[in-house]
């Protein structure tokens, strides 16, 4: 087995420790919540190695910690860095008991995945002697010193310090992450062991008074417990290199004066947009979740073979259901073999003779665990006609002993017969749709074919697509893909940007796991659409709930009907994951045909005529955005509500502009997965681009809003993390834009409209030889205020 060392930064060969034996330890879960589908990756990562270390015959000692003890003083918790702690708070329970139930749960996900249990699974706070002992090991070398109830590490005592991040100095300090500078020798040192403060319900005697140990010591502590001070393998996340790993082998080699682990594996993330795969992001879904939108969780399993396991891999449901379809084929192709072999030659003991399938497979494996390459010798294998089917099937089963997807079990259990049975597909549907399938069967029995197409069509409008087999009729759920515009990205929505206003308002509602507050939204607009064309385009961006059943079920009903009898258009989107809330608006407003775009948020509700208000407001060409709720600030730090009518920015509850004003304006920072902030940042663009930001009180009056789901279903430091990292991106960009704030207008110094005689470029004219061709956009720089510009891009029509 060869795999690339984190270490060594090359790839090299396992040479176990102890003739056929060995010694692996992998990072394990933090246990105050769930764990989400990108820790699954490494964990199944780990199960491969293991898997394929014991098909060759070796004895694996396996250890996974279970983390279940908060490393954070209480004032850090104030500032929601202790997560053990503050899911306790959060859901009124000790840490015990937090801890316990989250460690179940991490349990039943890799049950799930079918990936190996640990040999042990030692838990954090049943080790603190051990950790205790190491502490005092480098204390007594003189590695580690103790200073006003914490014990700290001294980084510039270990020279070998950095050699598995390859971190610098400067790198290093993103580590520390507690303590009184002024305690330190260096400030890059880590804290062992910190004082506990009055009242801490984790905290533990020890030589230096009350306290608990540092994130880093219990992982030390287990290993070298049950794998000794010198072991063969660990592995864990790309995340967990610096500062978790480094400080890991910094205070065992410290402690015991020899090399602690000889081969360090990490994986890569599991990104979804191309970032980090994390509850902070709002992109990190559960084993859970997946279920919940009708997936098998070994669909996971095939997925994660889709990239080498040190390789980056973006996460779609898209990319999802193809792997559940790989696998489907994979089980089907199995059973076919299996239901044409001989049944006690397939499942014999007798080890299969040498071949060069077993050679290949095997082959890629053990070059640096390439499970993309081994899959494609297990369909080369499964389509060969070199092998009989009992062969083919046995090899097959003799591969799945490193990969996992337990096919003899589905093999030997009821599931493939009740694949191909009618009858289970009729109890898992409707009964009204039972009926309907049945009324067909009728019909092609008595050769009505005709009639039997339009019943099957019907099923279709409903969800359900009908498949003739011998056995008789299967129906099941159609897929999403297969019915409506699923998106991967923004860019993937209808892109009506340049084409003429069919509607006069199209309104854009984003939906994610918020069904009430959605069909109350909706239901609001039909009362209330006073004569006017309006379109609703609804995007649902990855829910996991019943919104997205509802959604489904709204975009196969087709339009609305107010209660005046109007037709209200309906464009229904569904977004395969989470892309984040900026990208979920760009898609709407991308799809949108009317002539004003309306973002609303669904926890407003519309008691009155707000569509005629807006017209006579945003008919003013200087005014871009319109609202009931305005914003300004003195700072662009602090932000506090006015009544207008000029306003720095309008709330994203509900904000209206011209479509014609996309080109210029531009999109949203699709940086923006939380909506806090995002409003804010957007009104800045049509300010730079010389439009005033109006608040419409008639508006204000004419809408009841309700309380924002999303955001009193976070505790206070999920709030306060979300909203910085926002404020983060908007400051970033608006630092330098107090000139366009009402507190600081100066009428002089606005130049509106793009024929100003000081507007930069107004005037500029094309020699021919600098045109563009014709339907091809390009842009100027343009100016509205002396100190900020912005692009306005445009076509040239040729003239003769």
């Amino acid at each position: 087995m060869k795999i690339y060392n984190t270490l060594t930064k090359r790839i090299e060969e396992i040479i176990p420790m102890h003739a056929g034996k060995l010694g692996m330890y992998s990072c394990g879960p933090t246990v105050y919540r769930y764990i989400h589908i990108g820790n699954l990756r490494t964990f199944t990562m780990a199960d491969w190695l293991r898997r394929a270390f014991e098909y060759r015959g070796f004895e694996v000692l396996h250890i996974k910690n279970i983390t279940d003890v908060g490393h954070m003083r209480q004032e850090m918790l104030d500032r929601g860095e202790d997560k053990m702690v503050a899911q306790a708070r959060k859901e009124g329970k000790s840490s015990a008991q937090i801890a316990q139930f989250y460690t179940e749960a991490f349990h039943q996900d890799e049950d799930a995945l079918n990936i190996l249990p640990a040999n042990v699974f030692p838990r954090a706070t049943q080790h603190i002697p051990e950790m205790i002992a190491i502490i005092e090991g480098l204390l007594n070398n003189d590695i580690a010193y103790h200073v006003n109830g914490y014990v700290y590490y001294d980084v510039k005592r270990f020279p070998g310090y950095g050699k598995l991040s390859g971190n610098f100095l400067e790198s290093m300090l993103a580590g520390v992450r507690e303590g009184v500078h002024t305690d330190r020798h260096n400030p890059e040192d880590f804290p062992l062991w910190k004082p506990a403060e009055p009242g801490r319900e984790m905290a533990w005697e020890s030589p230096w008074g009350r306290g608990f140990p540092g994130w880093h010591i219990e992982c030390s502590a287990m290993a070298m417990k049950y794998l000794g001070t010198h072991f063969d393998l660990h592995t864990g996340g790309v995340d967990n290199i610096f500062p978790h790993h480094e400080d890991e082998i910094a205070q065992s080699e410290g402690c015991t004066g020899q090399q602690y682990v000889n081969y360090w594996l990490h994986a890569q993330h599991l990104l979804a947009d191309g970032q980090k795969m994390a509850k902070s992001t709002g992109n990190a879904y559960t084993r859970a979740e997946i279920e919940a939108r009708g997936f098998d969780p070994m669909s996971l399993r095939y997925f994660y073979t889709t990239a080498l396991y040190r390789s980056r891999l973006n996460f779609t449901f898209r990319a999802l259901q193809a792997a559940q379809t790989a696998l489907e084929r994979l089980r089907d192709h199995a059973y076919d073999l299996f239901t044409r072999s001989d049944r006690a030659q397939v499942l014999s003991e007798e080890p299969l003779e040498a071949n060069r399938w077993q050679t290949a497979f095997l082959a890629e494996v053990e070059n640096d665990l390439n499970m993309p390459r081994a899959m494609a010798v297990v369909w080369a294998m499964l389509r060969s006609q070199e092998d009989d089917p009992a062969t083919r099937v046995r090899l097959l089963l003799d591969f799945d002993r490193i990969l996992g997807f337990d096919l003899k079990s589905y093999l030997l259990s009821e599931r493939p017969l009740k694949k191909r049975d009618p009858q289970v597909y009729l109890e898992a549907v409707p009964a009204e749709v039972a009926r309907q399938v049945r009324e067909r069967e009728g019909l092609r029995h008595a050769s009505h074919y005709e009639q039997a197409d339009r019943v099957r069509d019907d099923l279709k409008l409903e969800g359900f697509a009908v498949r003739d087999t011998a056995q008789g009729t299967l129906v099941l759920p159609r897929r999403s893909e297969e019915e409506f515009t699923v998106l991967s990205s923004s860019t993937d929505a209808p892109d009506h940007t340049r084409t003429p206003d069919q509607f006069e308002f199209s309104v854009n509602l984003l939906a994610h796991n918020s069904r009430e507050d959605l069909e109350r939204c909706i239901q609001s607009i039909c009362r209330h659409t006073a004569q006017h064309a309006i379109e609703l385009v609804i995007i649902d961006n990855g829910s996991t709930d019943e919104t997205l059943a509802y959604l489904e079920h709204l975009a196969r009903q087709g339009n609305l009907t107010s209660e005046r009898g109007e037709t209200i258009v309906v464009q229904v989107i569904f977004a395969d994951h989470n892309m984040g809330f900026a990208a979920g608006r760009n898609a709407t407003m991308r799809a949108s045909r009317g002539r004003y775009i309306v973002l609303m948020d669904t926890s407003i509700e519309l008691i009155g005529d707000i569509w005629q208000p807006l017209l006579a407001t945003l008919s003013d060409p200087h005014i871009g955005v319109a609202g009931p709720y305005g914003l300004v600030t003195d700072d662009l730090r602090e932000f506090r509500e006015a009544d207008g009518p000029d306003v720095d920015a309008i709330e994203g509850y509900l904000m209206a502009f011209r479509r014609e004003l996309l080109p210029e304006v531009g999109w949203i920072d699709e940086k923006f997965r939380f909506y806090r902030l995002m409003d804010i940042h957007c009104s800045f663009f049509f300010k730079t681009s010389g439009y005033r930001i109006i608040t419409t009180p008639l508006v204000a009056e004419r809408v009841q809003k309700h309380p924002h789901r999303e955001w009193y279903s976070l505790s206070e430091d999920e709030r306060a993390t979300k909203s910085k990292k926002n404020y983060d991106i908007f400051r970033d960009r608006w630092h330098h834009g107090q000139s366009l704030l009402v507190a600081n207008f100066d009428p002089q110094h606005w130049w509106y409209g793009h024929d100003h005689p000081q507007h930069l470029e107004g005037t500029h004219i094309h020699p021919a030889e600098e045109l563009p061709p014709p339907g091809v956009m390009h842009s100027h720089t343009h100016q509205h205020w002396p100190d900020h510009s912005h692009e306005h891009p445009h076509y040239h029509t040729l003239s003769e």
